[in-house]
Formats: structure tokens, C-alpha cells, sequence
């Protein structure tokens, strides 16, 4: 059966709209429907040397191949510019995003694949906006913590906290966070993924899972006695354990996913591994939500020297999860 998926290209002037010009690989039973502008697509199109063909949505979902896509239209304030970043674009960005999310839950899309946001241009515009994943859980009203995961081949990292200045991150390392938090990401390994009982390595905040309490309090006063009370209910919690050595072999060989305390605790690591190759994934969503794993890429828009990896990998993880989420 033919699965219709929303795409959501981002910032315009970014390479959000070059990324499905450029697409070579589509799985055979998907519908991309792409929420955009059609002159900047058109135009993006014509800049790359590339065929495009946007046609509306049917009755029924047809695959979709390469330069030839279904289409849902929306239109920016002003014309976009590659490379040019322009904040009153930015409630067309917000729009897009917000049509995808009503389809969704309507069951007109079976989940909504996004390309990247320049989070800066859209505060500049007056909104107050951290990133897809708290947009996406406030639209969508879920009732859920919403968990950034981000994956690549063989690791999973989620994030505690997501984007918050560093000196914000340990105040908010709290029992009332972590505690949904992992109950999310267990839930949807369980779900989403199909992992019977995933087993989630925990990183500390501090340096050595702060060393009894000696380098800090977090772990023996906040995550360690919240990992006792979830081991006691059955998940399988490991840690505290130090950020430092936790991603090495030893640990990783049996592990479904690691939660990192902060942005720049796990993401390094799994970016190292799979930049390019990986996948941004929303759990805790009433909704399938997957994204490239990089930025807009400014100085790339319109060069087609844009790479679709990270693109096609979420399309397939997409694919992947609605396919379980139907067992």
C-alpha cells in the first residue's frame, strides 16, 4: 500500500528545497506531498538543472519518483533568494509546519517528514520558537514529553534537554523532566520501533557521573534514585553513567538508545558517526515525525552541491515506523 508523507522543506532560502529537486532514490510505496512554495520550487529547480513536475493530491496515494512530486501549496510574504535569509518568511515556515500537523492528525498523511529550520530568522520575526520538536508537540497538543532522538547505524541518542543555553541545562535536569522523558522513549522504542524491552543507557550531567557528588549532585540526588524506581517497575535503565567512556563498545553493543543530558553531550558523538547518514526523530507525538540531521545550509542553496542522504534515510525511518505502528 502506497503511504502519503507530508515534507516540509524548512527555511526556502536554505537547502531544504534543493534537497527533493536533487532526490535520486525514492521508495517504491511512498507519496511525498510537498508543502511549499511553488515558484521557489520551480525556480530552485531551474537554478539546478533539474526537471520538476508538482501535481496536485488525488483521491488516492500514487507513488511518487524523482522530479515528479504531489503538491499542497503556500506562499511566502516575500520572494525567497537563496542563501538570503528573510524573517517575513517566517510564519511561512510556521504555516507549513502547522498544515502538515493538522494532516496528520487527520489522517490525510501518514506522517510528516521536515528539512531544516533556521531557528534564529524565525525569533527575529517576533515568534518565540526552540526548535521542531516543542513546535511539534504544542501543535499537535500532545500529551506526552516530547524526546529529541537522533539515529544513525547502530546508536540512538536522545536529548534530556534540547536547545538551552549551557548555563540553563543543569537547573533543569529536574525529576519532573527526566521521569516523562524516559517513559516517552521507552514507550516509543517499544512502539515505534518494535523493541520488546529496550534497554536505555543514561549519561550523568557532570564529569565521572559526578564522582559520588564530589564533581556535582545531579546524579546521586536527581537521576540515579529516579533509574532505581524504573528498574523496580521493570525498564531496563542503566547509569548513571559518564559521558566520557559510556560511548565506547563496551556499552553500546547491548544498547537500544542513550539519553544525553544536553545537546553537545551526545550529538557530537552520534554525528561523528553518521553525519549525513542519520536521522532526527520526534517521539512522544501523536504523530510520525522524521528530519534530516543538519542545518539550512545557506551557503549551499541553489549550488547542487547538496547532499540527500540524511533525507532519504528519513524518509525510510518514516516509512519504517508507520509500518510498525500498523502491526
Amino acid at each position: 500500500m502506497v503511504k502519503r508523507i507530508a515534507y516540509t522543506p524548512g527555511e526556502p532560502a536554505g537547502i531544504g528545497p534543493d534537497l527533493i529537486i536533487l532526490l535520486q532514490q525514492l521508495p517504491p510505496d511512498v507519496e511525498l506531498v510537498i508543502l511549499a512554495d511553488p515558484r521557489t520550487l520551480y525556480a530552485r529547480a531551474e537554478q539546478l538543472q533539474r526537471p520538476l513536475s508538482l501535481h496536485p493530491l488525488t483521491a488516492q496515494p500514487r507513488p511518487s519518483r524523482p522530479g515528479c512530486f504531489s503538491h499542497l501549496p503556500l506562499y511566502p510574504r516575500s520572494e525567497v533568494v537563496p542563501g538570503r535569509l528573510d524573517k517575513n518568511n517566517a510564519d511561512y515556515v510556521l504555516a507549513t509546519l502547522r498544515r502538515a500537523v493538522v494532516g496528520c492528525l487527520n489522517g490525510e498523511f501518514a506522517a510528516l517528514v521536515t528539512g531544516p529550520i533556521h531557528k534564529g530568522v524565525i525569533n527575529d520575526a517576533g515568534y518565540r520558537f526552540s526548535g521542531h520538536t516543542e513546535f511539534l508537540a504544542e501543535e499537535s497538543r500532545s500529551d506526552k514529553e516530547p524526546v529529541m532522538m537522533l539515529a544513525t547505524a547502530g546508536l540512538r541518542v536522545a536529548l534530556a534537554t534540547t536547545h538551552l543555553p549551557l548555563r540553563e541545562v543543569a537547573a533543569s535536569i529536574t525529576r519532573e523532566r527526566l521521569e516523562p522523558l524516559l517513559r516517552t522513549l521507552h514507550h516509543d522504542l517499544r512502539q515505534r520501533f518494535a523493541i520488546p524491552r529496550p534497554r536505555i543507557l543514561v549519561a550523568g550531567l557532570n564529569p565521572h557521573a559526578g564522582e559520588g557528588g564530589h564533581l556535582g549532585r545531579e546524579e546521586v540526588e536527581i537521576i540515579d534514585p529516579l533509574l532505581q524506581q524504573l528498574r523496580g517497575e521493570g525498564m531496563d535503565v542503566v547509569g548513571s553513567l559518564p559521558a566520557d567512556t559510556l560511548f565506547t563498545p563496551k556499552y553500546l553493543e547491548h544498547a537500544d538508545a542513550v539519553l544525553a543530558m544536553y545537546h553537545d553531550q551526545g550529538l557530537p558523538v552520534l554525528k561523528h558517526k553518521g553525519f549525513g547518514r542519520a536521522v532526527n526523530i520526534t517521539l512522544g507525538l501523536p504523530l510520525i515525525r522524521t528530519s534530516v540531521d543538519h542545518g539550512t545550509a545557506l551557503e549551499l542553496a541553489g549550488s547542487g552541491q547538496a547532499t540527500t542522504g540524511s533525507l532519504e534515510l528519513a524518509i525510510a525511518t518514516a516509512l519504517e515506523m508507520v509500518g510498525e505502528g500498523e502491526k
